[in-house]
């Protein structure tokens, strides 16, 4: 086949176009450059110069074709702009997510395929394999064999043809596995360090990147105590089981009169459900971390210690419009047991998926810290991700 490896610069995307040359493929390399602003990363230039001369230099080791396209512009319509949109909303957004939805498996892909590829390559650890039925491939996505490096959350919003056209080379292998080949090999990239921050931008000061379009808005910091009544509230006799999960998966709603004012900060929408640092909150025994923000009052409530009882929720909901399904699995029965995630490294935790006309409830068996608007939960039975949704 001809195969189209998107070379990031990192060792993973390396060994992934080695194993496909290695297999007799006709392997192109395509680096995507998606920001070109440094201003506001923390290296001295901005990382994608020195990932672009990195997956060179391995695309001429390999003897490989190699191609630049610049996709930022799209980049900065289809991520930048929903972050700063989401930020403003007072929600937390997950660009690698959407990353690979709309850029390396929408735009990058349908590049891929003008220059005649049969399917894309990424360096994802993660599996793909397909079943026929009823004169149909289905296509279904599978953790990495590495359960420490498995990235299947951050593909859990691509759809069936996006599975159909990719290829993850080393999704049966483990990292160290990886960075053996590349050293076997003398790549250039295989003692790099795995990229942080933001997909394709670098490691950024986020609040100073947000504050491209959010300007700083001074607001107190609230503290609420572990005591506050809010906790210790009668639960209501409900009429149904919808309304019972329904006020298990909604946040508790503070005001200002809950708590005690403790500092300033200088903008609630710079701030996350569960976040600690950049606070600047002192005389406390344990470290405070964000329960709740309120963008619209621009206030922000905080709790003294991790096991403060407003970081948990026992459920949560996704709308019927922000429901995806990889594949169709109808009929599903009620309830599904399923292992969810709700941000990526976090060890699978096992719930009851119920769906209901307007959406879905993901009902966890412990409570779950830091369960926050905007970002994913993603839910797997065995090693399959069945599905993703923003959580509302």
């Amino acid at each position: 086949m001809r195969i189209v490896v998107g070379l990031s610069g990192g060792v993973d995307s390396s060994v992934a176009a080695y194993l496909l040359k290695k297999e007799g493929h006709d392997v192109i390399g395509l680096f995507m450059r998606n920001w070109n602003d440094a201003e506001f990363t923390l290296e001295d230039e901005c990382p994608w110069v020195e990932d672009s001369n990195d997956a060179l230099l391995i695309a001429q080791k390999l003897e490989i074709p190699y191609q630049v396209i610049d996709l930022s512009e799209i980049y900065k319509e289809r991520i930048v702009d929903y972050m700063f949109r989401e930020y403003e909303r007072g929600r937390t957004p997950n660009p690698d997510v959407l990353c690979n939805r709309e850029i390396k498996f929408d735009v990058f892909l349908k590049t891929a395929l003008s220059l005649g590829a049969d399917k894309v390559a990424t360096g994802h650890y993660a599996r793909v394999e397909s079943f026929g039925t009823k004169g149909k491939e289905i296509y279904r996505l599978l953790t990495g064999v590495d359960t420490n490096k498995d990235q299947s959350y951050f593909l859990c919003q691509l759809n069936q043809y996006q599975l159909s056209k990719s290829l993850f080379p080393i999704g049966n292998l483990t990292k160290p596995e990886v960075r053996k080949i590349a050293k076997d090999l003398d790549l250039v990239t295989a003692d790099k360090k795995d990229s942080q921050g933001l997909c394709f931008i670098g490691k950024v000061s986020l609040p100073d990147f947000l504050q491209q379009q959010l300007k700083p808005k001074k607001g107190k910091i609230i503290e609420i105590s572990p005591e506050n009544a809010l906790y210790h509230q009668k639960i209501p006799v409900f009429s149904s089981w919808e309304e019972e999960l329904k006020y298990l998966s909604a946040p508790i709603k503070y005001s200002e009169t809950d708590g005690k004012f403790i500092g300033e900060h200088q903008g609630a929408h710079y701030y996350t459900i569960g976040q600690r640092k950049g606070l600047g909150i002192g005389g406390h025994v344990e470290p405070c971390f964000v329960l709740a923000t309120d963008v619209q009052k621009n206030l922000i409530f905080v709790g003294e210690g991790k096991n403060h009882a407003g970081l948990f929720r026992k459920a949560l909901f996704i709308s019927k419009e922000e429901t995806h399904w990889v594949r169709d699995l109808l009929p599903l029965g009620e309830p599904l047991q399923v292992k969810t995630r709700i941000r990526y490294r976090q060890p699978l935790q096992k719930a009851a998926l119920h769906q209901f006309e307007d959406g879905l409830y993901l009902l966890f068996d412990e409570p779950q810290s830091a369960v926050t608007q905007g970002q994913f939960a993603a839910w797997y039975i065995g090693d399959e991700l069945i599905g993703s949704g923003v959580i509302s």
